[in-house]
């Protein structure tokens, strides 16, 4: 009989670029039987397949489509079409407007489009997006990461775990992750600081993300995506010093249960 709990593997947490033992930001969720790939950044599909195959997942999730959060898309196009994977449908792949596109001018090498369908069946992202993928029920809302960005919140057994994307404290986020049971909450910034580009915050710092998690009421809150001028474990310190639940980092390859 299928686990009905909700799990969380981290395959990995990196920023902007992988790290020697840390590619960048993907997860992969399951319950129910059902499985979900959830951000491919670079090196991600690697670790995947200590979980699951290509032709195993039942949908990928993609927030938004800096290269650190989709670049393996690439990669598992290349899989899916040219290898040892058949796949009996193309995989369900949920992401922001123009994931289509944006797939298609990287792999295109002719006149002719390549045929990205044919490995992904790709619906475009909303604002309240709602679908049902198995047991496990997916609700995305846009965030604010300066270009369409969402966060995402998966619910199944009556559990819920909420992911942030990449994004600046927002009403949406906190309204998403309302009473979650798990908070997964990317902590870029070291300090309250503006885009490179000259614009508003697009990421949280971890005193942020730490106040994300107690406005949400969040029973939990786990660290992703720290930047580079901080240890996991100044991040971890810092959000703890915000949110009276229990504090970790996404460290590569560990699993939680929800």
């Amino acid at each position: 009989m299928p686990d009905e709990r909700l799990h969380l593997a981290v395959l990995g947490s990196a920023t902007p670029y992988p790290s020697v033992d840390n590619p960048c930001s993907g997860y992969l969720v399951s319950g129910g039987g059902a499985r979900v790939w959830v951000d491919a950044g670079t090196g991600t599909l690697g670790p995947l397949q200590r979980h699951a195959r290509l032709d195993e997942l039942d949908a990928i999730w993609i927030s938004h489509l800096h290269a650190d959060h989709c670049a393996d898309l690439l990669t598992a196009y290349y899989g899916a079409r040219y290898a040892d994977i058949r796949l009996t449908a193309p995989i369900p792949l949920y992401g922001p407007p123009g994931t289509a596109d944006r797939l298609a001018d990287f792999l295109t090498n002719s006149a002719r489009r390549s045929p990205v369908e044919s490995a992904f069946a790709v619906t475009e992202l909303s604002d309240g997006h709602r679908v049902q993928v198995g047991p496990l029920a997916l609700t995305s809302r846009a965030v604010d990461h300066g270009m369409p960005a969402f966060a995402l919140r998966v619910e199944a057994g009556g559990r819920s775990l909420v992911y942030s994307g990449d994004t600046a404290p927002c009403p949406g986020l906190t309204e998403l992750a309302k009473d979650c049971d798990l908070l997964l909450c990317e902590a870029e910034n070291a300090e309250s600081e503006s885009d490179p580009d000259g614009g508003d915050p697009v990421h949280h710092t971890p005193e942020q993300a730490g106040a994300t998690a107690t406005a949400a009421r969040a029973a939990r809150l786990l660290v992703t995506h720290v930047g580079r001028a901080m240890t996991p474990a100044e991040a971890v310190s810092r959000a703890a010093a915000h949110f009276t639940g229990p504090v970790a980092h996404a460290d590569p390859g560990a699993a939680f249960t929800v």
